[in-house]
């Protein structure tokens, strides 16, 4: 009986670990940073923004907070966004927002994590691998294991771990794209592009200054691409809207309108890159992976994934299916989450700095 009691003591303490000490799934992306944690889901989805005090470098707000401010903003203030293409531009920024967002995530539970996966670039250098990291350990984030974002929005686009046969898988995001093979709960192919969805946006502010004559802020810039821009011909080329900023000659307010068949090309282009990047990645395949990519398809994750008439055109032009995963824009983190329940195969892909490695092996098992 006293065996039992203490079994039992020990259970109850191990489900009180498991509750204070949270498993976390991070996807850190330029435009957005999601946070999921393991029992509750998505509790952090916010834009990667920072508002700084441009006198003293103190941070104002960050995320949705910041987002209010910009294009806005007062004197004296700027907002920044320390991730640019997937990548830390500004370390101390992204270090500061990611233990803000950590924080949040936590919603008072308790002041440590325990454990936590994060989505990195395919391509991403050891000193990028290690800011990230480093961002991690301020948060304090006692054990940091590092997956491919291709292979982790591949499992959380509903591609099993243990599936033989080859997935294709195009996540897009704000900065970057990421075309991965999967089978076998392993890459086989992997491209990764340092463009994405928000390229869309400076390519219009760029066309509105050098043929329109007005500048424009990424507020509009983002209106324009919802209700105009499509990677396909939108079916009314003649719609149009007004939109506001500064003139480029007179510096003074104005107003223009512009119609979807003005903005299509614009949008249309960056769209091309993205798809001959995508179409380079299948044409390398092996012969039976190849096969296996011609009877399923491809699969589309990332915020970009939703992108008018992206998945007609990728099937236009690749001639393959195309499917858009559900709530593509957290694929990411449910794949992420989703590896804490394949401990062996979460051992041997788990992408770190040797010392953390080395806790990992005991941590994640």
């Amino acid at each position: 009986m006293a065996f039992l009691g203490k079994t039992s003591a020990f259970l109850s303490m191990r489900a009180l670990r498991d509750l204070v000490f949270d498993s976390m799934a991070i996807d850190m992306g330029s435009a957005s940073t999601i946070i999921s944690v393991r029992g509750r889901g998505v509790v952090v989805d916010e834009p990667s923004l920072v508002a700084v005090d441009t006198l003293t470098g103190e941070i104002i707000s960050i995320g949705n907070e910041a987002q209010q401010k910009y294009g806005r903003e007062a004197r004296g203030v700027a907002v920044v966004a320390p991730l640019q293409n997937g990548v830390v531009a500004d370390f101390e920024r992204t270090r500061d927002m990611l233990a803000h967002f950590v924080g949040q995530a936590r919603g008072g539970i308790s002041h440590f994590s325990r454990r936590a996966l994060m989505g990195v670039f395919s391509d991403v250098t050891p000193v990028e691998r290690r800011a990230l990291l480093s961002a991690a350990q301020h948060a304090r984030v006692g054990r940091v294991g590092m997956i491919e974002e291709g292979l982790a929005a591949a499992f959380g686009a509903g591609v099993s771990v243990h599936d033989s046969k080859g997935s294709a898988v195009v996540d897009i995001g704000g900065g970057t794209t990421n075309v991965a093979i999967v089978a076998g709960g392993k890459i086989i192919r992997a491209r990764a592009e340092r463009i994405g969805s928000s390229h869309i946006n400076a390519a219009i502010i760029n066309h509105v200054r050098r043929h329109r004559g007005l500048l424009i802020g990424a507020r509009t810039a983002e209106r324009l691409k919802l209700e105009l821009a499509s990677a396909t011909v939108p079916t009314n080329l003649g719609r149009q809207i007004p939109i506001n900023g500064r003139e480029v000659v007179t510096a003074m307010p104005q107003s223009i309108e512009i119609t979807a068949g003005e903005i299509y090309p614009v949008a249309q282009e960056v769209v091309r890159n993205i798809v001959a990047g995508i179409s380079a990645t299948l044409a390398e395949l092996p012969p039976e992976v190849a096969a296996d990519i011609y009877d399923r398809g491809i699969i589309l994750t990332g915020g970009g994934a939703q992108f008018g008439g992206l998945d007609d055109y990728l099937r236009e032009e690749t001639r393959l299916p195309v499917r858009i995963a559900d709530e593509p824009k957290y694929a990411i983190v449910r794949g992420l989450e989703a590896m804490f329940d394949e401990p062996l195969l979460l051992r041997r892909m788990v992408r770190s700095e040797t010392q953390l490695a080395l806790d990992l092996e005991s941590d994640f098992s």
